[in-house]
């Protein structure tokens, strides 16, 4: 005779995580962020600022375009190919993941050159404060 598996409780949906504080959310969601390198951070300073002082933000499309791909990447590597590092799960399993970022990370920087090249003054101002609200 089987014994009937016995499944946890599901968990209680218990108040939003808060902010850091000091910081609230713009909107009291929760989020989530990532941890960068200080080159990055000035780096994305620098593109921002000369996007949104430009007369015309469309000349910085390619260098915001080129900083949203690195903030992409950046980002992958913190939430998933750290995190799988740490996990331990073997040379192959890591490789394969490693394999399987790169194509992603190509295909994304793609689109998102394609997508922000496209866009006029306003929308990349937009991308700026986006950017901003998220580095908080």
């Amino acid at each position: 005779m089987t014994t009937p598996s016995r499944r946890a409780p599901a968990a209680k949906a218990g108040p939003a995580a808060k902010p850091p504080s000091g910081q609230p959310a713009a909107d009291g969601k929760p989020f989530l962020r990532f941890h960068h390198s200080e080159a990055l951070r000035k780096e994305t300073l620098a593109v921002i600022d000369a996007v949104e002082r430009a007369e015309d933000s469309v000349t910085h499309r390619d260098a915001l375009a080129n900083l949203v791909v690195e903030l992409t990447n950046s980002g992958l590597d913190y939430y998933f190919i750290k995190q799988l590092k740490l996990a331990r799960p073997g040379f192959l399993v890591e490789q394969s993941a490693n394999l399987g970022m790169v194509g992603a990370q190509q295909i994304m920087g793609t689109v998102i050159r394609q997508v922000i090249g496209r866009m006029e003054g306003p929308q990349l101002i937009s991308v700026c404060g986006s950017i901003r609200r998220l580095m908080r």
